[in-house]
């Protein structure tokens, strides 16, 4: 498994950034290597989806947990890619900090690919959450 991870000081209310991080049908505008997302089931606050990933255009099953104002937390349960993906917000003063943490491989005859794809997620990572930020912060 490759852990990755980033990070990012945003200067909005809570409120603001949970809104923009938890509307998950949005979450190919901010994150580029999610090229589309199917809803396919809501039970409360868990969310199972299919989404389709710039790598080779693969499609991959998720289950979603929001944990409001805190965490939301993607495990991935098949597909090219196993393991998760955890989005976690903190309040420090009037800023909040915005975590991505990566802890994931590619399965099959594609896990010789997770070192290289390791760089794509990391900067995929950063530039979404600088996105974020941006989108927060107007």
């Amino acid at each position: 498994m490759v852990k990755i991870q980033a990070s990012v000081e945003i200067d909005a209310p809570i409120d603001k950034v949970w809104s923009i991080v938890s509307d998950l049908d949005s979450e190919p505008k901010f994150w580029k290597g999610t090229k589309e997302v199917r809803n396919i089931s809501k039970d409360g606050n868990t969310i199972t989806r299919e989404v389709t990933i710039a790598f080779k255009d693969s499609k991959c099953m998720q289950t979603v947990t929001l944990y409001p104002k805190e965490k939301i937390q993607i495990q991935f349960t098949k597909g090219v890619i196993e393991g998760t993906k955890t989005l976690t917000l903190a309040q420090d003063g009037n800023k909040v900090r915005l975590d991505a943490l990566w802890d994931m491989k590619l399965t099959g005859m594609m896990g010789m690919f997770t070192g290289m794809i390791k760089k794509h997620i990391q900067s995929g990572s950063e530039q979404a959450l600088e996105s974020i930020k941006q989108e927060a912060q107007r």
